[in-house]
């Protein structure tokens, strides 16, 4: 499950604790979580059903994502396919996370 960015949603340890109702994956994860970037979340809160699903849990961040949002108001599959591809949000996004560039990338070849 590719994001609307191109994160791999399948890959987020999230998604998966939230796949296999794991609570010591969310205990780990909120740990990530909390020393790579600050957030201070507590296991129930580590939920996600993946960017794409619609009416799913999503965790913080991907509830309020500009770059998801943009998508949903324009009805697009991914931001591969919109026409003011490369916008900033997308750009600053990538920057902050060079391995969804990358799966970005694989998205745009098709």
């Amino acid at each position: 499950m590719i994001a609307y960015c191109g994160l791999n949603c399948s890959r987020c340890p999230t998604f998966i604790a939230t796949r296999n109702d794991d609570d010591a994956a969310r205990e780990k994860t909120a740990a990530l979580y909390a020393q790579k970037f600050g957030m201070q979340l507590k296991k129930e809160e580590i939920n996600c059903d993946g960017c794409l699903s619609e009416g799913g849990r999503k965790i913080g961040y991907c509830q309020v994502c500009e770059i998801r949002q943009c998508c949903l108001g324009k009805g697009l599959e991914h931001c591969a396919v919109c026409p003011e591809e490369p916008c900033e949000k997308l750009v600053k996004f990538h920057e902050f996370s060079p391995e969804a560039k990358a799966a970005f990338a694989a998205l745009k070849r098709g």
